[in-house]
């Protein structure tokens, strides 16, 4: 499952979860500005899901890419592969 979180003030972070490989979400890409118009722009174009929530945005932003989410985040980030979910079965009806 694949989802990028952003805000308004041009930061991205994309998020991918597959529990198959890791036991914990991973940061994909992030970048602010044009790095994230670029992240979003192509979460657009392969129809991923965009959340808009600046402080998640803020505090995953800490973190690298190909890093696990910390265990003091997965309720946040819960919420957005719930809303990512939703959005999935959505789609498939």
């Amino acid at each position: 499952m694949n989802g990028i979180i952003g805000n308004s003030r041009k930061k991205a972070v994309a998020l991918s979860y597959d529990p198959d490989a890791s036991d914990a979400p991973v940061v994909t890409a992030k970048g602010m500005g044009e790095t994230a118009e670029k992240i979003i722009e192509a979460a657009n174009k392969h129809h991923i899901p965009i959340q808009e929530d600046s402080t998640l945005v803020n505090l995953l932003g800490k973190l690298d890419v190909n890093e696990k989410i910390p265990q003091e985040l997965y309720k946040a980030v819960a919420e957005v592969f719930s809303f990512i979910y939703k959005l999935d079965i959505k789609v498939e009806k």
